[in-house]
């Protein structure tokens, strides 16, 4: 992590740089996405993930980071980000949470979504299409001037008036030639506070919205993060830059499925 406010600000051909690395995470995510079904484990995502991105010449931001053993994120139901991938295969009705970076020419990017496995209930559903709507939100704060408390703001907003929580200890983060760098981009904020996003800047926004309380806790694993009260949550991220005209989404996936409502 770079020192607290050492914002890097990125050229336009090192944001090209990223946008290629997020068109990785971006195919990997989709093949992901389509691979969910009732008796396929996480393990087995994890497998595709690792062949899809030496086919694509890249390397997983995420293996071997800080110690972190896998190169995604799979948090299956109550886990809210950082599970584990293992043998335990998905079952109809759970949902399950993949976050996955890469790193292509020195340079990352990060995305998240969280997919049904099979057929899930309406109160699932609505949490899954919450959250995606809370980081178009933010998303569409994102310009020059605009501030991190806006972003914040604008996610925390969205998702209490559903009812919901966000988790307020983990956040989302700059990124580039470094997988986290500053500033960290809370879930929660007020307008017009914060860091100022100014042209150049990348950062990850990623809400983590838990159906119940925000209160969380770790497995003895020291990764594998849990709502305390045992409900469910969800998690979705993409890599921005701040460009003069506003926001560029640099992980964006091509889904014929996508709800174009969840970006308004």
């Amino acid at each position: 992590m770079s020192r607290k406010y050492e914002i890097r600000l990125k050229s336009g051909d090192e944001i090209e740089k990223i946008a290629r690395a997020g068109r990785v995470v971006a195919t990997v995510l989709s093949r992901l996405e389509k691979a969910v079904e009732p008796g396929v484990t996480t393990l087995d995502l994890e497998g595709l993930a690792q062949a899809v991105t030496a086919e694509m010449g890249a390397v997983p931001s995420f293996l071997g980071y800080r110690g972190y053993p896998a190169a995604i994120c799979a948090s299956v139901n109550d886990q809210v980000i950082h599970g584990i991938p293992n043998r335990i295969p998905l079952k109809e009705g759970d949902i399950v949470g993949i976050d996955f970076g890469a790193c292509l020419d020195g340079f990352h990017a990060d995305s998240a979504l969280t997919v049904p496995v099979g057929n899930i209930d309406e109160n699932a559903r609505r949490l899954l299409r919450t959250t995606e709507e809370a980081l178009w939100r933010g998303i569409n704060m994102v310009q020059p001037g605009a501030t991190i408390g806006d972003i914040g703001h604008a996610v925390q907003a969205h998702c209490e008036s559903a009812g919901y929580s966000v988790v307020r200890e983990m956040v989302g983060h700059g990124i580039g030639r470094d997988l986290h760098e500053s500033p960290e981009v809370p879930n929660y904020g007020k307008p017009k506070n914060g860091v100022r996003l100014r042209k150049g800047m990348t950062i990850c926004i990623e809400p983590m919205v838990n159906a119940g309380e925000p209160d969380i806790y770790t497995l003895p694993d020291g990764w594998t993060i849990l709502t305390q009260d045992g409900r469910l949550s969800a998690h979705f991220e993409h890599t921005v830059a701040v460009t003069d005209n506003g926001v560029r989404v640099l992980t964006l996936r091509e889904s014929p499925e996508q709800d174009d409502t969840a970006r308004q």
